[in-house]
């Protein structure tokens, strides 16, 4: 298959995509464009953003094309030696997993917009750009000529996003044999040397965990924007994250520790999801959803190690890390869902509705549930073996034991060989933890105890969220908490409260009720449909949505030091 990419006009957004595909006497041919992209395991449905498409022989004669599912072309071509596939792509979104094009830089993330042939995706791929000579392209393929690049299938080109532009930043280093590339698109101001010391520092614990670094290159493609931004998507050899405002990302009381943060998470992806797999997603099936109840495996232990990476390398002080590790708290404590619906039961409905907030209450967060239930299965794995084994050991039989024997994960085997390093049966750990919802609220004070830390928990910063159990979001409520003050009095999702106590609210909903806290307080709002309608509300002492801080006890016992240094490993 050969792939021709061009553009005439990019303040049009639209990319043109030339396909050349031999016929080998088949009667028709059917092209696919996928519907969802590895690593948001929700339904993309790319083929809306095609906005016409036709198909031609080797003479140019027109030939019939006939739509057969949403995202699927028939191709008439008895008697053609060849089908040449012409289609535009509307590429104006600009984030980690998205197709964008414009004055300064053609960005595409393949699986977006390039089809393939359903009974061909094991044949070579060539990639063709027609760019100017001064672009220069950050891909993970490798180049043959200028601006051409050879993939060994249809998998390894769509998981190999590109930058193409003038005006790229690039530095690089090398590890453990392994070419690591920095590639910097947008505004900014690289400090190099510090930038190499910090990714060096996280990337080699990482290493040390697996034994190996499986690609002799690596790409990180950093979309550096002049707006906030935070947002990663992981590939087999390269990483697309999207960072911003650009005038933060290097002040380390700004955004600094979150490009360390998402960059040491994807990184570990290149070993967790890119190679140790759900048993479902091996392979992908581009079609349809790939439904998995591991999302804990997937997304939830990437979450705790790659944060757990950056303490074990120094880049992390124990106070960055104690701040990712509270943010994981918040968000389970403040999610109500996740007393309603399990992590298990949460991943396979990412396929519904796992990136938006959907109905009140409903779902857990597999980023935040699989990331606090490693943290825990790692205290059970350390407990039940003496020291002798950790989470560590399951990952790395993960990869040795199954990426590298061509095996995918199943839920059976996670457990297996979580029990396997623990020495324990933890059915009843699964049962209420994993499958079930059950408060665990004891199990993670107790996994705590085992290092010599503690959490204690405090009202919200943000008074509103605290004490009357809103959250605003764009002068809206975006989320209630369960027997809070407001749940009791009426307030509903969608509700803009507009007046408390006679007078107008100006983005001071949280001065105004602290303010009248202790006193009766009326509040008038408009429900999403624009109806009129008015609480009252008593706020007393009691709280509802938290901060949570972790820290060091005071005073450690002699095991608890021992399982302190094993654990961060310095």
């Amino acid at each position: 298959m050969k792939y021709i990419v061009s553009y005439s006009n990019p303040n049009n957004h639209y990319i043109d995509i030339q396909i050349e595909a031999e016929v080998n006497g088949s009667e028709k041919l059917n092209f696919q464009l996928p519907a969802w992209r590895p690593g948001r395991y929700e339904l993309g449905n790319f083929a809306k953003n095609i906005q016409k498409l036709d198909a031609f022989d080797e003479n140019g004669k027109s030939l019939l094309v006939n739509k057969t599912t949403k995202d699927l072309w028939e191709v008439k071509c008895s008697g053609s030696s060849k089908v040449v596939l012409g289609y535009n792509y509307f590429a104006n979104e600009l984030n980690a997993g998205s197709t964008f094009l414009d004055v300064k830089q053609l960005y595409m993330n393949p699986v977006n917009c390039l089809m393939y042939q359903v009974d061909r995706t094991s044949e070579k791929c060539e990639l063709h750009l027609k760019l100017t000579a001064d672009y220069k392209v950050a891909i993970a393929l490798p180049e043959t000529n200028q601006h051409v690049f050879i993939a060994k299938n249809f998998d390894e080109l769509a998981d190999s996003p590109f930058i193409a532009s003038a005006i790229m930043q690039h530095h690089s280093f090398k590890l453990s044999g392994t070419l690591f590339h920095l590639w910097f698109q947008g505004e900014f101001k690289p400090d190099w040397k510090q930038l190499e010391r910090d990714f060096i520092g996280f990337t080699k614990p990482q290493i040390e965990l697996f034994g190996d670094f499986p690609t002799e290159k690596y790409h990180y493609l950093f979309q550096i924007l002049p707006h906030s931004a935070y947002h990663g998507v992981e590939h087999s050899a390269s990483t697309v994250i999207a960072l911003g405002p650009s005038y933060n990302v290097l002040k380390n009381e700004g955004r600094y520790e979150d490009l360390m943060g998402v960059s040491s998470h994807e990184l570990f992806h290149t070993w967790n999801v890119k190679r140790i797999r759900p048993i479902e997603m091996v392979p992908y099936d581009f079609t349809k959803e790939n439904y998995s109840k591991l999302g804990y495996l997937s997304e939830g232990a990437t979450t705790w190690y790659g944060d757990l990476m950056l303490y074990r390398g120094k880049v992390f002080s124990d106070a960055a890390f104690f701040r990712t590790f509270n943010h994981i708290l918040e968000r389970h404590y403040n999610n109500p869902g996740s007393s309603n619906m399990s992590v298990a039961a949460s991943s396979y409905d990412t396929w519904l509705d796992g990136y938006v907030l959907g109905v009140p209450n409903r779902k857990a967060s597999i980023y935040t549930e699989g990331a606090l239930n490693t943290f825990m299965l790692d205290v059970e794995i350390r407990k039940g073996s003496n020291g002798k084994n950790s989470f560590d050991d399951v990952l790395k039989s993960f990869y040795d034991n199954f990426y590298k024997q061509g095996k995918g994960v199943s839920e059976s085997d996670y457990k297996t060989e979580v029990e396997k390093f623990a020495n324990v049966d933890l059915t009843a750990y699964f049962a209420n933890y994993i499958n079930g919802s059950e408060d665990y609220t004891a199990q993670l004070e107790s996994a705590l105890e085992f290092f010599g830390l503690e959490m204690n928990r405090l009202p919200s910063t943000v008074f509103c969220e605290a004490y009357l159990g809103v959250k605003i979001v764009e002068n809206k409520v975006a989320m209630v908490f369960p027997s809070s003050p407001a749940k009791k009095s009426g307030v509903s999702v969608n509700d803009e409260i507009v007046i408390i106590n006679g007078f107008k609210i100006n983005n001071d909903l949280s001065e105004w009720l602290e303010y009248f806290k202790g006193a009766p307080i009326s509040m008038g709002a408009f429900d999403q449909h624009g109806s009129a309608k008015r609480v009252q509300v008593n706020l007393t002492d009691d709280f509802y949505f938290s901060k949570y801080e972790v820290s060091w006890k005071t005073e450690l016992t002699p095991s608890q030091e021992t399982n302190r240094k094993a654990w961060r490993g310095f």
